[in-house]
């Protein structure tokens, strides 16, 4: 009787361990490493606002002058792109962002507000999904003639280059394409927008976003 009940608690506990070679294959899969980022993706997730900025003083109007950026529309677009201006209007940790520019032969105005960060320098910008929200540094600035920044999401960047009016001495220039270059954003992906057919007035809004 000892042995067909030890016979028996053997056979079970066979029967429990087994288990079908492709189940077993997918219990044990081994995880695949993450891919290691980037040098570039390292500087990204490295960057952050220039020193001392201040954000108050970036009110009033800038012309874009200069985009950096692997951006599919613009990419696509074949680097036809249309003269716009900003104006920010800051109060308190809202700065709500005005950007004027034409879309199908039609001046529209787009409204968005970013908020104030802990961080100077940095503003951020919620998206309808966790993903869509955005990231705004000043890297550099003068205040007065013209403002590099940066804008991050989901782990991707472009850079802006704003003046106050619709040029900028070429040392500017220059040193806005260097820094963009040691994100890999070189001349190939540099937008050089137009400084004439500025819109005077708007036809169409677009409400924040």
């Amino acid at each position: 009787m000892i042995r067909f009940w030890l016979h028996l608690f053997f056979v079970l506990g066979w029967l429990g361990f087994w288990e079908p070679v492709e189940a077993r294959r997918a219990r044990f899969k081994p995880i695949p490493p993450k891919p290691k980022k980037t040098e570039t993706e390292k500087a990204i997730e490295r960057l952050a606002p220039g020193q001392n900025i201040n954000i108050d003083q970036m009110s009033g109007k800038w012309y874009l002058l200069s985009v950096a950026s692997r951006c599919r529309n613009l990419l696509e677009s074949g680097f036809k792109v249309e003269s716009t201006t900003v104006t920010w209007t800051i109060t308190g940790d809202k700065v709500s962002v005005s950007t004027v520019r034409k879309l199908n032969f039609q001046c529209w105005e787009i409204k968005q507000d970013y908020m104030k960060t802990k961080t100077p320098g940095q503003l951020f910008l919620k998206g309808k999904r966790p993903t869509e929200n955005m990231d705004i540094m000043v890297l550099e600035t003068d205040y007065s003639s013209y403002a590099m920044l940066v804008l991050k999401r989901a782990g991707k960047m472009t850079m802006k280059l704003y003046g106050r009016s619709s040029e900028v001495p070429d040392n500017i220039v220059d040193k806005f394409e260097f820094r963009a270059k040691t994100f890999s954003l070189g001349l190939d992906v540099i937008f050089q927008y137009p400084d004439y057919g500025f819109c005077e007035s708007t036809e169409k809004v677009l409400g924040k976003i």
